[in-house]
């Protein structure tokens, strides 16, 4: 059974054809920048159509935007100024008569790394993209939950200090209060710059009290770490543990892993994986 896996970005659009958990071929199309609703519709249907000599049983889309899951309306999206409401559920199955599966390129992580990655052994998950924002997607009970509005695990929402976890736990934090970029941090932490490495224990900690919340609302077996940030683990590790380590309860902080993902094109594999999860018996 062949599977296509399509990553919606703003710039890019990514495609691949996943069969027995392999990914076969990856291709790419950019994205007609600031286009209509239908150009950029058109830029979807385009990079799917060059496919059309696979036999392809169904189609998973991850879009960086609130989702109505099941009828497969995306809002918002980010980065695509045109598609405000679009039925990319309605719009893909006419077109191509096939099953398909929209959501939110957060819980799509989450699902890649359940089916393809460190997960697969773990019945309650909790993907968490630390990247230019903080996102999550959450499994649990082997099946991944959104939400009745597709707004399950918007941790990084939350208040803290004076003002939310995205602001101290993603890039927002290195960009607003140091005006360097994650990046250039890692950089500089490798080069044994005291201060980058001091500025990621400190995100370390932020981080750890946003696991924390995690711990105390989802209880999850493991954590997988995903985004550019993730990337820079080594330096903030330390500060991110001992902050779980004062966890109420001990048992809890014993038994919680928390990983990093390893898994090249983990949005378009969890793209593909939507299939499955939408077809658990």
């Amino acid at each position: 059974m062949k599977i296509l896996g399509i990553d919606l970005g703003g710039t890019n659009i990514r495609a691949g054809l996943v069969e027995n958990n392999s990914l076969l071929k990856i291709t790419s199309a950019p994205v007609t920048k600031n286009g209509s609703e239908k150009e950029v519709l058109n830029d979807v249907f385009n990079l799917i159509a060059s496919f059309s000599t696979e036999k392809i049983s169904g189609i998973g889309i991850g879009v960086p935007s609130v989702v109505d899951v099941e009828k497969g309306i995306v809002y918002d999206v980010q980065n695509i100024p045109s598609w405000k409401e679009v039925h990319l559920k309605d719009l893909l199955t006419e077109k191509f008569n096939m099953p398909v599966y929209v959501n939110n390129d957060a819980n799509c992580f989450a699902v890649g790394e359940k089916y393809f990655g460190k997960a697969k052994d773990y019945k309650n998950i909790v993907g968490l993209i630390i990247g230019t924002g903080l996102g999550s997607g959450l499994i649990i009970n082997n099946k991944l939950y959104s939400g009745k509005n597709c707004g399950a695990g918007e941790f990084g929402n939350i208040q803290y200090k004076n003002k939310t976890y995205e602001y101290f736990c993603s890039g927002h934090f290195f960009v607003n209060e140091y005006k360097l970029t994650g990046e250039e941090l890692f950089m500089q932490a490798g080069n044994g710059n005291s201060e980058a490495i001091n500025i990621f224990a400190e995100f370390g900690k932020n981080l750890g009290e946003v696991i924390k919340v995690i711990m105390y609302t989802v209880d999850p077996e493991i954590i997988i770490l995903g985004g550019s940030i993730s990337k820079s683990f080594k330096y903030f590790k330390d500060e991110m543990f001992r902050s779980i380590n004062e966890f109420t309860y001990s048992n809890s902080v014993m038994n919680i892993k928390i990983e990093v993902s390893e898994i090249e094109n983990i949005a378009v594999l969890g793209a593909a994986g939507l299939f499955f999860d939408n077809n658990i018996k």
